[in-house]
């Protein structure tokens, strides 16, 4: 099946979300993330992922959200704010939060976090008591996060979370559109609400019509094991052209906006997938033995240690 033919105008009087790149985009994410893993990377994440999620990285890539308004020092992590209508991102200038402590942003939390998974993979004797469950949890959410082009919105609506809009007949933000309900629309119109279906059609693209494109997309400079910051321009320049584009406050988001928008949104999706998938083989390219030791060195990872940027 594939994603991008639309055939045909729709009105959708879409119903309320039970979902809070909401749910359901970041359990997409990790479900592609899952199928590009390497076998050594399998490996290390089913050893390090919650017993409830049954070895399925797509059951806590929301986790990060979950836990937000209790863990509120994560709250700034999950985006970084630009200057308004510049439309470019600088890790030096932006990325810190209300207070001006630095690093404490989407691409912030993304170096920690995959700094963290390494010294618990390649230095098991480190003093550091870091739970490495939560720190990949946390990573495989803001690598999503990092790719949804208003979470490096403009610091004066931030992130168009100030801009209200209808869409269709349902009065929201901008935002919201772009995290929740242009998925939800898209399910409903396209894939029987059955999100497995846009998984897989997503794959099938990543593999098909996008694979001259998706070579390149898992490239890190530098022999870097992670590269945030291009992912956090590529975002702010989508932001500009298409998501804030046409979407004033007040105005009324139908079809046009719909069908033009929703290709960027799914070739996000894929992005993030892939680029979190690229990023845990490199974190965990490892002699086997070292993966054993890992799992027994992470043997209290169900514990609640919180781990927070300073």
């Amino acid at each position: 099946m594939g994603m991008l033919t639309y055939t045909g105008i729709y009105f959708l009087l879409l119903l309320p979300s039970v979902f809070c790149w909401g749910k359901q985009g970041h359990f997409a994410i990790c479900k592609i993330a899952q199928g590009f893993l390497s076998k050594d990377a399998l490996t290390a994440v089913k050893a390090l992922l919650p017993e409830y999620a049954d070895g399925d990285l797509a059951a806590v890539c929301s986790w990060a959200d979950e836990v937000r308004f209790h863990m509120r020092w994560s709250s700034p992590l999950h985006y970084v704010d630009t200057p308004d209508f510049r439309c470019n991102y600088k890790y030096c200038r932006d990325c810190h939060d209300s207070v001006g402590r630095k690093d404490r942003c989407v691409t912030g939390a993304i170096h920690n976090y995959t700094e963290q998974l390494l010294l618990g993979v390649h230095d098991l004797n480190s003093k550091m008591n870091n739970n490495l469950t939560e720190a990949l949890m946390f990573l495989s959410h803001f690598v999503g996060d990092v790719h949804q082009p208003l979470h490096v919105g403009f610091l004066g609506d931030e992130g168009g979370n100030t801009i209200t809009v209808r869409w269709y007949r349902r009065k929201t933000n901008l935002h919201h559109v772009w995290d929740t309900m242009m998925i939800e629309s898209s399910l409903k119109t396209f894939y029987n609400s059955d999100l497995s279906s846009l998984i897989q059609a997503i794959q099938s693209n990543i593999t098909g019509v996008w694979l001259t494109d998706s070579l390149s997309w898992s490239n890190c400079t530098a022999d870097h094991v992670v590269c945030p910051d291009p992912y956090a321009s590529e975002s702010i320049e989508l932001a500009c052209k298409f998501a804030y584009r046409n979407a004033t406050p007040g105005t009324t988001l139908g079809d046009e906006y719909f069908l033009s928008r929703l290709p960027v949104a799914e070739k996000r999706l894929a992005q993030a997938g892939v680029r979190l998938a690229a990023t845990l083989n490199r974190i965990f390219t490892s002699n086997p033995s070292d993966l054993t030791r890992l799992n027994m060195h992470n043997g209290g990872h169900r514990s609640s240690n919180n781990i927070e940027i300073v």
